[in-house]
């Protein structure tokens, strides 16, 4: 009797081969070949699943994409349960922005893989729809994010456009520094800590409080 073999399951084990790669030698090692020997597979069969070495770095990219988003959306949702300016927020706040941030190996090996994967989306017309998707998925919780925390700008767009454009930059900001930090703690673990992270987000916020302070 021929061996049933679970598609999807055996999808995510090919996936699950491209992050380790990724994650240990960069994105340019990820051929089928190199993906099939990672995953202890015949060439054949990850062909079976993935026409093309673009349709599987592709498929991995909304992958990754899609684990990020869940988890910040879910960080999101549980945000929205407390009550501004408590400390059950602030730390609503910290833990939302963790998610995009290598703080364990599960997020290191994501964030890794996303921002190898952002960087090849330069050059590789095929990535570029995940990109661009990942990119908006994010912005637009972070941008909300801001909004909420700038408690002295207008937020239902109809303020002053200085205001907004400043929202605008504040957000723009928070997502520099996001990625910041993500590059730092992958290239130098031992000096951005999972601590020091959390210590540079807490002095942005509070920068970020200061700005709506004052507006």
């Amino acid at each position: 009797m021929p061996k049933f073999v679970d598609a999807a399951l055996r999808r995510q084990e090919v996936v699950e081969a491209v992050f380790r790669i990724v994650a240990a030698d960069g994105l340019e090692r990820a051929s089928l070949r190199e993906v099939a020997d990672e995953a202890e597979l015949a060439v054949g069969s990850v062909r079976h699943y993935f026409a093309s070495s673009d349709e599987l770095l592709a498929h991995s990219f909304g992958v990754v994409v899609d684990r990020i988003v869940t988890r910040l959306t879910a960080a999101d949702d549980r945000l929205a349960e407390a009550e501004p300016g408590t400390p059950e927020h602030h730390q609503g706040v910290l833990t939302l922005l963790g998610e995009l941030l290598p703080l364990d190996e599960e997020r290191a090996v994501d964030a890794c893989v996303w921002m190898a994967f952002k960087n090849a989306a330069r050059t590789k017309p095929f990535l570029a729809a995940e990109a661009d998707r990942s990119h908006r998925a994010v912005a637009a919780v972070v941008g909300r994010l801001v909004m909420e925390l700038s408690a002295g700008a207008a937020a239902d767009g109809t303020g002053d456009p200085q205001d907004q454009q400043r929202l605008v930059t504040e957000a723009e900001r928070l997502l520099a520094t996001l990625d910041g930090l993500t590059m730092h703690a992958l290239l130098q673990p031992e000096w951005m800590t999972a601590q020091m992270c959390r210590d540079v987000l807490e002095s942005h916020l509070t920068g970020l409080a200061s700005y709506a302070g004052s507006h």
